[in-house]
């Protein structure tokens, strides 16, 4: 039962995992409507069992090559690493970068742990920054004052990491102008924004190298999964080297560096080749469901829906919206709660970084807008397979909380 429905949809996985342990659940888990699931087709399936046919199910193997190829040609970047996970796709890029201890990174307090955590990895310093209250992306005023104390402090400032927010593009060009003569690094934290470009360029150009994320929720998945993407030749051999071990070249296995196990698997390359060829029709769907989301909601008063950047094009990876409570007359955790009584998966924006224990003692720039973000911010449902009806009662769940 697993394997035959492993490769159709992953949330079948998981209703059967329910049923196993709790069969009282099998009917909410399958009729649940998720934040943002796994969207496959057919073209996945067949694509994998030409792997499984080849007997290429170990780490690297035909697909993992064309995945990457097809990869660098959407996003315009001529070298890819396929990993195993946004996550590992950045801390690849830092180490290729040469940056560690005595070293500052510079990265948005508004983003996914996963985004700022490879600072750490490799024992740099990290200082936040605010968020442009209106594209939620790096705020140019606070970087500006972030990299002028950060060049005044004991830790040689090495790199900044913009992060591609949500589906909205960071103003590259504009981060570049900042950091070039300064010698500072830029590294795209793309991993939410596979789709989404600027300036007309696919999300990931401008930088140094980009990180992307082929986690199960985001717009194309492979289960888990990620990629670093470069027109850098240096930095993606580096990457390479560091996802396989570190191991040197020569037949036996010799280590004169400590390497890493990032490497995605064939198999999983197989999914994420079939579905990159449905990017531009994914990305179209999403667009339409915030549109639609929009559309149903527009007489409501307290609703702050996100802005498309000047010189953007949105993915729309996920709906997002701010609830002001006084003018909706409900919080945004009241709406949250709600969609739950009806078996509708909601969540907050994130949680700045800056507001994280784990980084308390971090130095941050701004911080109000990130903060605002918070404590009013909603992500609704907006999987590339939503239908019309589950966004009408999700827009009605939406309005029953609606008290101005």
């Amino acid at each position: 039962m697993y394997s035959s429905h492993i490769l159709t949809n992953q949330r079948i996985i998981y209703v059967v995992q329910t049923v196993r342990t709790n069969p009282v659940g099998q009917t909410a888990m399958e009729n649940r409507i998720f934040l943002s699931p796994p969207n496959l087709t057919g073209l996945e399936r067949k694509l994998v069992e030409e792997a499984f046919d080849s007997n290429y199910v170990a780490p690297v193997g035909p697909m993992l090559n064309r995945f990457e190829e097809a990869f660098s040609s959407y996003v315009g970047l001529p070298f890819a690493v396929a990993v195993s996970s946004g996550t590992a796709a950045l801390h690849l890029a830092l180490l290729s970068l040469d940056i560690g201890s005595d070293h500052t990174v510079i990265a948005p307090s508004f983003t996914f742990i996963g985004g700022v955590a490879p600072i750490s990895y490799v024992n740099a310093i990290p200082i936040f920054v605010d968020v442009d209250p209106e594209t939620w992306c790096m705020d140019l005023n606070c970087l500006e004052s972030a990299v002028q104390y950060a060049q005044n402090s004991a830790g040689k400032l090495k790199a900044v990491i913009p992060a591609d927010i949500l589906g909205q593009c960071a103003p590259i060009d504009e981060i570049t102008k900042i950091c070039t003569d300064k010698e500072i690094d830029v590294v795209l934290d793309s991993a939410e924004s596979l789709g989404a470009r600027y300036m007309d360029r696919p999300a990931g150009q401008g930088a140094r190298a980009a990180a992307y994320s082929f986690n199960g929720n985001k717009i194309i998945t492979t289960s888990g999964g990620g990629m670093l993407a470069t027109d850098d030749k240096k930095i993606a051999d580096r990457a390479r080297y560091f996802s396989t071990a570190a191991r040197q070249n020569c037949l036996h296995y010799e280590h004169t560096e400590v390497g890493y196990n990032y490497r995605l698997s064939n198999i999983l390359a197989a999914i994420g080749l079939g579905q990159l060829q449905q990017i531009e029709q994914k990305v179209k769907k999403r667009r339409k469901i915030f549109k639609l989301y929009r559309d149903l909601l527009s007489d409501v008063r307290g609703l702050e829906w996100s802005v498309e950047g000047t010189h953007r094009r949105h993915s729309r990876w996920l709906t997002t919206l701010l609830v002001d409570s006084e003018r909706f007359g409900a919080t945004k955790n009241d709406i949250i709660d709600a969609l739950e009584t009806q078996n509708i998966e909601s969540r907050p924006l994130w949680k700045p970084m800056h507001m994280q224990p784990v980084y308390k003692h971090a130095k941050m720039f701004g911080g109000q807008v990130s903060e605002n973000l918070f404590e009013q911010g909603l992500c609704l449902p907006s999987g590339s397979d939503l239908e019309v009806s589950q966004i009408e009662k999700i827009s009605d769940v939406i309005r029953s909380c609606y008290h101005p």
